[in-house]
């Protein structure tokens, strides 16, 4: 069987796969709900993946690939819809690492967001972090929140993405989406020039280095909005990943411009389904109230946690909190929740115990 881009991107789409790779050696390989699936087919040889390489790939990018020996971009294909695909070398070979795109933006509820995360993009200002590790929907969640702003709001909205995966209409607001490498030079540049866009709202595909930190914060500082993702596990973490990426002798300027500037941390997860049938989003939400920007200003962050905990009128959860109720409501299991707990011991209490949910969060 002759393999072709479109046969295995429109295959990829029937069976409802978030990515795929194609690697030397094997077959097509696609993974459906987390889960890594061998497709049926002959094996992947170097000269197809070549041709497969140039079908994709026009002058320009192939140029780019032979310099830097890996390249990441985004196409749209009619009938499957964009994708984003990252090109590599293995042993001389050119493989592929490919992300479907969302073919539309989903509801809070069908996403499973809590209420919070619509509050988050009616602020006027700060900074608002979507964090977690790669692959539990980061960018999915920062879209959904810009086709909020889009439906509610008169803003113009600049994003600055590598690349972009989800092509927004302007609604309400105007749109302005800049993809690094074809419409700017690097996250960094992209966000000094930004601010010269007269925008009210400014979304950082990730935030990688210190001087797309440093930018993102004076942004959030001077009366915008600033959305961003970066690959931390949780809120805790991520405050500690933003000021030590600085010298010594800025960290503390830099704590004192976060805590001023900082609005939310949404921490996620994604979980396999106990039912099989898809993963379940968990979050962690840290909102900044004046006691949590006290310590982050004081660098007690390792006190946030307990913030959380007792946070739950500001709308603030743990992510066992979280863990916690997608399980009793049946939707992870017993397993997948201790795995992933901060706490497992919490779990392992008799089931239904409400002394285990008030140790948690204290609704008081």
């Amino acid at each position: 069987m002759a393999w072709t881009l479109e046969k295995i991107l429109r295959g990829a789409r029937k069976f409802g796969a978030s990515d795929v790779h194609l690697v030397r050696g094997v077959a097509p390989v696609v993974r459906v709900h987390g889960e890594i699936q061998v497709v049926q087919g002959e094996p992947l040889d170097e000269p197809t993946l070549r041709q497969l390489v140039e079908e994709t790939l026009p002058a320009k990018q192939r140029e780019l690939l032979e310099r830097d020996w890996e390249i990441c971009f985004s196409r749209h294909w009619d009938g499957i819809g964009r994708f984003r695909t990252s090109v590599y070398y293995h042993a001389g070979c050119p493989e592929m690492a490919i992300r479907l795109c969302e073919t539309a933006i989903r509801s809070a509820g069908e996403l499973g967001l809590p209420p919070v995360v619509d509050e988050l993009t009616r602020l006027p200002n700060g900074l608002v972090l979507v964090t977690g590790p790669t692959g539990v929907g980061k960018t999915t969640t920062l879209n959904y929140m810009i086709n909020v702003i889009n439906q509610e709001r008169r803003a113009k909205i600049v994003t600055i993405e590598d690349p972009v995966e989800y092509v927004h209409e302007n609604c309400r607001s105007i749109i302005v989406q800049q993809e690094v490498r074809t419409d700017v030079k690097s996250f960094r540049e992209a966000l000094v020039h930004v601010l010269r866009q007269d925008p009210d709202v400014i979304v950082v595909g990730e935030m990688r280095d210190l001087e797309t930190i440093e930018t993102a914060l004076i942004a959030a500082e001077t009366g915008h909005l600033v959305l961003a993702t970066l690959h931390t596990p949780d809120s805790v973490q991520t405050v500690q990943r933003i000021y030590s990426v600085f010298p010594a002798t800025q960290q503390n300027a830099i704590v004192v411009q976060l805590s001023a500037c900082l609005q939310a941390v949404v921490a996620q997860k994604l979980l396999p389904r106990a039912d099989g049938k898809g993963r379940a989003l968990a979050c962690e939400v840290l909102v900044s109230t004046p006691a949590v920007r006290a310590l982050i200003r004081d660098r007690r962050e390792h006190q946030l946690y307990n913030e959380m905990q007792t946070g739950r009128k500001a709308q603030m959860q743990t992510m066992d909190s979280a863990l916690f109720d997608l399980y009793q409501r049946g939707e992870i299991t017993y397993d997948t929740a201790v795995s992933h707990a901060r706490e497992p011991q919490l779990f392992k209490r008799r089931t239904g115990d409400e002394n285990q949910r008030s140790s948690w969060e204290d609704d008081e």
